[in-house]
């Protein structure tokens, strides 16, 4: 490892947003040839689906013509490479699309996925399945190779570098998982972090009255706001999602 890589492995570390996060990812992905790259992440996964789509942590620097369909289209409930992130943990070549079609094990529907990417010069790369220890959580990472890469020129630069672009993926996720993120619409006002907090530590709906000076029934007007911003049923499923989201007990900056 290069001074300048553990320079670049060092600002990933120290990054104190998303934000800031991944724009030196991307920057980093394409000094390698990944000049595109897709990340998702849900801690509500069940055996059928990926959560509520309101709920998915993702970043992307792909353009909007690509998001648009893929994301807003949700082609990606059909995309191969996602099906294999939920299958499996590590890294994977591209290469096995074009062996899924050789040997007819794509369904039409993925099939479709994979001419919509074709169409999008999204066609040679490696996906990243991140290990997790919840059955309800999962999160990957797609790498697209620049245009006019082939797989070929994918492979070779995975063969010589790919432990490092490995390893650079699992500190940008193990950092992801500790820093804010607040989907659209899901937004917490400070007096609705601050009684979710209280109600996190175990005081009473008295004791918190008593500690931020409000009545209970304003208390109970900024749980239910949190409620509904969070789009839980319950104050306890409230406390629990702000906390997966790191929008509770933050440092002010």
């Amino acid at each position: 490892m290069t001074p300048v890589q553990k320079k670049e492995l060092i600002e990933l570390t120290n990054a104190a947003s998303i934000e800031e996060l991944w724009d030196i990812h991307c920057k980093n992905m394409a000094s390698f040839g990944f000049d595109r790259i897709m990340y998702g992440f849900t801690r509500f996964l069940t055996q059928h689906s990926l959560g509520d789509p309101n709920d998915f942590l993702l970043l992307t620097n792909h353009d909007r013509a690509y998001t648009d369909k893929f994301v807003g289209d949700a082609l990606y409930h059909h995309a191969p490479m996602v099906r294999w992130s939920l299958d499996n943990d590590g890294w994977c070549s591209w290469r096995v699309l074009g062996e899924m079609m050789e040997t007819g094990t794509l369904t039409p529907a993925e099939r479709r996925v994979l001419e919509f990417n074709l169409s999008m010069g999204v066609i040679a790369g490696y996906t990243i399945s991140f290990r997790s220890v919840s059955s309800r959580a999962k999160g990957a990472i797609a790498l697209t190779a620049k245009p006019g890469m082939s797989q070929s020129d994918a492979d070779a630069i995975w063969e010589k570098q790919g432990e490092l672009i490995v390893l650079m993926n699992n500190i940008v996720h193990l950092k992801i998982l500790t820093l804010p993120y607040t989907p659209p619409h899901q937004s917490l006002t400070k007096r609705q972090r601050e009684a979710l907090e209280w109600v996190g530590d175990g005081k009473t709906m008295q004791d918190i009255a008593a500690i931020m000076g409000l009545t209970q029934a304003t208390v109970e007007k900024h749980l239910r706001l949190a409620r509904e911003a969070l789009n839980v049923e319950t104050t306890a499923q409230a406390v629990l999602k702000a906390a997966f989201q790191n929008q509770m007990f933050r440092i002010e900056v």
